[in-house]
């Protein structure tokens, strides 16, 4: 163990970089990205009621950007304007593969930033005795709060707890994009610990793990490619997103992508990435007597078994993503399996979706017919009524007369497409709430749909499809929410240019999430939206507790099993 003092604050200084881009290129790039927010943001109105943010009011910003010393500091300040947005689903990346990490990860349990993982392969215990539950104190001399605060500038989230254990998470790994001033690191870093045990301050310096180069401007020739367009996820059309719909509905494939970026610290710690509980396994130890039926990484989309407790045999079935890396069609099958076997060996289920951060929306609609016993009425998209999404919603409807679909799938469609049409003659006309994955909001339950007690799990980093599923649930009554108020990642997501000279990108939030009721959520206005509100639990309890934490999660797993069992005495 050896203690070094730093004279460099070492996430505010950063090398002398040269500005490859002229104060002209900064401004012509910062005015298109926010021309695509302009142009395609539906929750405009929304931010600007909540958090006073006109992303139309940009002359402030073009003077920064305009001012900016390099490129690095350009980046920077675009970051900081989306950001603004407080939205999960929009954010500002540029070319970069540069990433560091720390060999240990840090989250906020009740409220204190405490060690709760730990790469023993570059901090053996001899040198670093170093515990789980430790507190951190600062980073390279600086206090830890500050470090926070600083990196929380270009933290895309859409709550505030969310966005304070991201910003922390960054200061333990990411890449240049999540943190401009990665390059100035050093390799090493000086770390103080507050020891749980004895309360006794330690310094450590550690090794700062670096890949790939870092980027040292934005280069001095402009891109010969201009990527203002919107480019459709792919993972729609790999994935078989299409297959789970009726064909005439493949125009709207790209509205369906409900996912956010998942965890940044995987990479940093690849001995305990499954620590947060990201990833197939659950984030809690399993009761006695479980009995595993799904859980093989390279086969399995689900984590599910069955327990006994209370007298009351009891499923489990873990939801990591609504992106499965088999495919939507094979995950569904697997899933039919589980809810036939769950339908007639157990008394109620518990659905964990914490830390599943979305993915495909009409798989995900899928996942909830083989859920809810009966008729429901899904998640409606208030869409941002470009003349894009005009054209999709006609080619809909004319795909299905061209079919030969039933009378009142076409009387449906036509009224779908005549209300986009109309919003788009507003200014900034926005849709009603619009289905994506059928003609109809309303969707009738699949033959193997679960018909006992049910509990979801979720937390904040339950994010996107994830709201979506957990607002469905809870408005079709169909059973208890458990846990944290959901991200509130509560829309889809495209991907645009954000200006050739800097050879950015940006994603923006193309649709808003409808509830079908309003409901009153602390610190909001009744709002029938999932942006930022997210769902708040029937049954709150906050996983992140230092008891939790040094207990794997035992206390949160009876918690999830008391909870069942009173469903289940409903």
């Amino acid at each position: 163990m050896r203690i070094l003092t730093l004279t460099l604050a070492v996430f505010t200084l950063a090398p002398t970089l040269p500005a490859a881009l002229t104060a002209d290129q900064k401004e012509f790039d910062f005015r298109v990205l926010a021309a695509s927010y302009a142009k395609n943001y539906a929750p405009y109105e929304w931010k600007k009621q909540l958090f006073g943010f006109d992303l139309y009011n940009i002359s402030p910003w073009i003077a920064r950007a305009r001012a900016t010393a390099t490129d690095l500091d350009y980046y920077q300040v675009c970051g900081e304007y989306v950001a603004s947005l407080r939205d999960s689903h929009s954010s500002f990346s540029f070319p970069t593969s540069f990433r560091y990490s720390l060999p240990l990860h840090a989250d906020y349990y009740e409220d204190v930033p405490r060690i709760d993982a730990i790469s023993r392969l570059y901090l053996p215990a001899t040198q670093f005795p170093i515990q789980t539950g430790d507190e951190v104190v600062a980073l390279g001399g600086e206090p830890v709060a500050a470090v926070v605060q600083r990196l929380s500038r270009t933290v895309y989230a859409a709550n505030d707890s969310a966005l304070r254990r991201t910003a922390l998470q960054r200061a333990f790994g990411t890449s240049e994009a999540g943190n401009t001033r990665a390059a100035s690191l050093p390799d090493e870093l000086e770390i103080t610990i507050r020891s749980r045990s004895t309360g006794e301050l330690a310094h450590y310096v550690i090794p700062v793990i670096k890949s790939s180069t870092p980027l040292a401007s934005g280069g001095t020739t402009p891109s010969t490619i201009y990527r203002a367009l919107r480019q459709r996820p792919a993972a729609a059309a790999a994935d078989g997103e299409d297959s789970l719909t009726e064909p005439w509905l493949a125009p709207l494939a790209a509205l369906g992508d409900d996912a956010v970026p998942g965890p940044e610290w995987g990479e940093a710690l690849p001995d305990a990435a499954e620590v947060l509980g990201f990833g197939t396994r659950p984030g809690f130890p399993l009761p006695s007597g479980f009995v595993q039926r799904l859980g093989r990484l390279s086969t399995d989309a689900f984590f599910s078994g069955a327990y006994t407790a209370g007298g009351k045999r009891l499923g489990y079935i873990r939801i990591p993503t609504f992106n499965p890396a088999i495919g939507a069609t094979a995950a569904l099958r697997q899933f039919e399996t589980e809810m036939t076997f769950f339908n007639g060996n157990t008394d109620g289920l518990i659905v964990d979706i914490m830390r599943n951060s979305g993915g495909l929306s009409c798989y995900n609609e899928e996942i909830q017919r083989r859920l809810i016993p009966y008729t429901f009425r899904g998640i409606g998209r208030e869409i941002r009524a470009t003349y894009d999404w005009v054209s999709a919603f006609y080619d809909t409807w004319e795909r299905a007369r061209n079919a030969g679909a039933p009378a009142e799938v076409l009387s449906q469609l036509e009224a779908n497409y005549r209300e986009i049409e109309a919003a788009s003659r507003q200014s900034r006309g926005r849709s009603g709430p619009l289905p994506i994955c059928a003609s109809t909001l309303f969707r009738a339950p699949h033959e193997t749909a679960y018909t006992k007690p049910l509990l979801v799990v979720a937390d904040e980093y339950s994010a996107s499809a994830s709201d979506a599923f957990a607002a469905v649930i809870q408005d079709s009554g169909r059973g208890s929410l458990f846990g944290f108020r959901t991200n509130g990642a509560g829309g889809t997501t495209a991907t645009y240019g954000a200006g050739p000279y800097s050879e950015a990108t940006a994603s923006n939030t193309i649709a808003m999430h409808h509830r079908v009721n309003p409901v009153n959520v602390p610190g909001y206005p009744a709002t029938h939206y999932v942006e930022n509100a997210g769902v708040f639990p029937n049954i709150p309890y906050d996983y992140m507790s230092l008891s939790n934490l040094l207990s794997g999660g035992a206390q949160f797993r009876d918690a999830v099993t008391e909870a069942i069992l009173a469903e289940i005495a409903k």
